[in-house]
């Protein structure tokens, strides 16, 4: 344990991608099996259930420090991160002894996950037993696993990589092991590693492939010069959707969104019209929803459908859906990734029976110019889709973001100038400045919240801000500060959905900060009204 914990205060302290790899590489030579297996578990994204409430946890700080609560509430409130907050105030209570020498995955299945079948005081007791005999490290790690929120800035690519150096193997072949569900087992570990093993679970979906995006203000003519000839390019909408590949196999059907969830039992009837695919297939394409009269329909209806394990025929009626397929990457059980999206593509037309109500194949669009690509472009929010995709006709099909194969030329952004009311510290390497902002737009003569955003604006900017807020800050909630309603934020977003959350009633969708109105006051924002009507307009 205290060895993954020095992993983790390494990476946590460092941004080189070289560096990142190479401890991670070192603790792989280091470690046995089933250790090698949680740490990849743990690093690649994956979590176990949150196991302690924060409400919980910062009660027993309170008593563990034998601190006074409104200090504990204030370094909470300063600090910003309850891990952080834990470790400095619980690392010189005690000192650390053979307790903390227990290897990694005792530690999951002794300790922390035992906390599952404890009571609320048998918790108390173990957690604040922990802090009482490790140091700074150690608790800072511990309480990351319990709260869940185990984020240190490293990638699945970059895991995957680390693990092919030491294994020997390309990266790619890790990196497909690891998509889908699997449990950090020592067997899981060994067959990850083991060069011999040329198959994996018949369920198992391949790495994603994924497009850059051109800027949204490119023109026509540098589009020209640094994708050359239109002809090399086979260009789509760009669907709005939900990412997923569908895997035929064994004469059964998977679906898997692209953050690896199952979802096969959501979509009932693209898992039941995968029986007209050849066994040994995978679709790579967009979940929608989907009307026969009208074509794609909002998303906002499939939001309706989404986490609904168990669909009513109402709503099965009500919003219908399709599998929208763009790529083929396995073909009579072959991995066929490698090959180029123009042979790739012919295989899925021959995959795909025509005209199947619920198995379609993403039109290429008839586009003989730049200018025709722009002017297609320009109907796409009249279409409900979010731009063009474009992908080049020898390009393989990728791992990961690989730039110069596919693009994404979105729709130009919808834009509000909003208010910001609330801030919020950030993670990681931003855990002690206020990065997460909440931004209002005005419904009669008050504020209501519409958009959470934290991209967008430079470190300059960040830091300035981050002094503007501890100044004016009028309240506060745990690690939130509600602020003086004064500073103007242009945002960027891509459409509105319906929000219970928001006093609005609405939330806009994707936003980010295009820039920093400090030429306009607060008066100035945008009306709720100017939101919706400008969404409107555009989408009659």
């Amino acid at each position: 344990m205290k060895r993954f914990a020095k992993l983790y205060r390494d990476l946590d302290h460092t941004t080189s991608t070289k560096r990142k790899i190479a401890v991670m590489r070192q603790y792989f030579d280091a470690a046995d099996a089933e250790d090698s297996a949680w740490a990849l578990y743990l690093l690649s994204g994956r979590r176990i259930k949150r196991l302690v409430g924060a409400a919980n946890l910062r009660q027993w700080m309170i008593e563990s420090s034998k601190l006074p609560a409104w200090l504990v509430e204030e370094v909470y409130a300063n600090v910003g991160d309850l891990a952080e907050t834990a470790a400095l105030l619980t690392d010189s209570i005690g000192r650390q002894d053979a307790f903390a020498d227990r290897r990694l995955s005792e530690w999951m299945h002794h300790e922390i996950l035992a906390l599952r079948d404890q009571s609320l005081e048998e918790q108390r007791l173990q957690i604040m037993g922990w802090w009482g005999r490790l140091d700074y490290d150690m608790n800072y790690l511990v309480t990351k696993l319990l709260t869940g929120s185990f984020r240190v800035g490293v990638s699945q690519l970059l895991v995957a990589r680390a693990v092919a150096e030491y294994a020997g193997l390309p990266s790619s072949v890790i990196l497909h092991r690891m998509t889908g569900h699997w449990q950090p087992t020592k067997e899981f570990y060994q067959g990850l590693i083991d060069s011999e093993i040329s198959q994996t679970h018949f369920s198992q979906p391949y790495p994603f492939c994924l497009a850059s995006a051109l800027d949204q203000g490119v023109t026509v003519k540098a589009i020209s010069e640094q994708l050359g000839d239109i002809q090399d390019w086979n260009i789509e909408w760009k669907w709005d959707g939900i990412r997923a590949q569908v895997v035929r196999r064994q004469g059964e059907c998977f679906i898997w969104t692209r953050g690896e969830e199952l979802v096969t039992e959501h979509f009932p009837e693209v898992r039941d019209a995968c029986a007209v695919l050849p066994d040994g297939t995978v679709l790579d394409g967009e979940i929608l929803a989907w009307s026969e009269d009208t074509g794609v329909m909002e998303f906002t209806s499939l939001q309706r459908r989404i986490n609904r394990k168990h669909v009513s025929p109402k709503m099965l009626r009500e919003i219908p859906i399709c599998f929208m397929a763009y790529d083929l990457i396995e073909s009579g059980n072959k991995d066929i990734r490698e090959t180029s999206t123009e042979e790739r593509r012919a295989l899925l037309e021959e995959a795909c029976p025509p005209g199947h109500p619920l198995l379609k194949v993403s039109p290429l669009l008839p586009i003989s110019s730049w200018e025709n690509a722009a002017s297609h472009r320009e109907q796409s929010r009249e279409r409900r889709v979010e731009g063009l995709m474009l992908k080049h006709r020898k390009a393989m099909y990728e791992t990961g973001r690989r730039r110069g194969q596919w693009w994404k030329w979105k729709v130009t952004p919808f834009t509000v100038d909003a208010v910001m009311l609330y801030a919020q510290p950030g993670h990681g390497r931003r855990a002690n400045l206020y990065t997460d902002y909440t931004f209002a737009v005005w419904r009669d003569d008050k504020l209501v919240p519409i958009a959470k955003a934290y991209s967008g604006l430079d470190s300059q900017e960040i830091h300035e801000l981050d002094s503007w807020i501890r100044k004016n800050t009028t309240e506060r909630f745990g690690p939130v500060r509600s602020v003086m309603p004064e500073q103007v934020f242009e945002l960027a977003f891509e459409g509105l959905n319906r929000s219970t959350r928001h006093k609005s009633g609405v939330a806009v969708r994707f936003p980010r900060i295009a820039r920093w109105r400090r030429d306009l006051n607060a008066k100035d924002a945008n009306t709720l009204a100017d939101l919706q009507a400008q969404v409107q307009q555009v989408l009659k």
